[in-house]
């Protein structure tokens, strides 16, 4: 396993140095990829987790593999798009914490390791939570908020995911439980609040109620946590759709808010 990671951590080192220009994102665009940074900093400390628990530890690796060079991807055309000083000095500080989180992950999972990774992927999402406001705030679009509110939904199904691997892996980490009931809770008003949005087209709220229903069938899994029958598997399966019908969602918000 370390073999393999160490081999990834070089290619994709030299993949990114070798990315040819690509043209500059769009506002809406930086909003979403920006968000998506922050599902990545909770995405990639789940799949080691995964590894780490021996969940699925095949998808794992190809998980983790996409993951770290999707977030260089993002980060890339984010500082090739940054328009202001605030928004490249949070790039800045992203990418200090990266290159820490980075040399973590690809190493060989062990408890006392996840407690740095989920450290650090604590720090990213914060960091990276700063960055997205500040884009949202900079194009001044309402419907780039949707972006933002689908894309924090993205995170959260990630998160829930990491959280609920850490409690099963019963890692000595305080408020855990009550960090992933403030997840849930979240999730389940984002869907809410995304429901209420007037700019819903026919299809947002179709994508809306799947969102709805793929939920429902997630949470009958967490509730087998309360007696500690932990399933690790159909929650890591759960949230992996989850994240792949909202994602979409906020691709529909991204057109929407591109065409203002």
């Amino acid at each position: 396993m370390i073999r393999y990671l160490l081999s990834l951590s070089l290619a994709l080192g030299l993949l990114t140095c070798s990315q040819p220009g690509q043209a500059a994102i769009s506002d809406a665009e930086a909003v979403n990829r920006a968000g998506m940074q922050r599902m990545l900093s909770q995405r990639i400390a789940k799949s080691y987790l995964m590894l780490g628990t021996e969940t699925r530890a095949e998808v794992a690796v190809i998980q983790l593999d996409q993951s770290i060079a999707d977030l260089e991807t993002n980060s890339q055309l984010l500082q090739e798009y940054a328009p202001t000083a605030p928004i490249r000095a949070a790039l800045s500080e992203a990418s200090e914490t990266w290159q820490r989180y980075r040399e973590a992950v690809l190493t060989s999972p062990n408890k006392e390791r996840a407690l740095q990774v989920l450290q650090l992927s604590e720090q990213a999402l914060e960091q990276n939570e700063k960055l997205v406001k500040l884009i949202e705030q900079h194009t001044g679009n309402q419907v780039a908020q949707l972006v933002n509110r689908s894309g924090r939904q993205r995170m959260l199904s990630q998160r829930i995911a990491k959280l609920y691997l850490a409690m099963s892996w019963h890692l000595p980490v305080e408020q855990l439980r009550t960090e992933f009931d403030a997840a849930v809770q979240e999730f389940d008003q984002g869907i809410k609040d995304l429901r209420g949005a007037p700019q819903n087209t026919t299809e947002i709220n179709q994508r809306l109620d799947q969102i709805a229903t793929q939920w429902r069938f997630a949470q009958a899994g967490f509730s087998l946590a309360d007696d500690s029958r932990y399933v690790p598997t159909v929650i890591v399966t759960t949230t992996e759709t989850l994240l792949g019908k909202v994602n979409e969602l906020t691709g529909r918000y991204e057109e929407l808010a591109s065409a203002r």
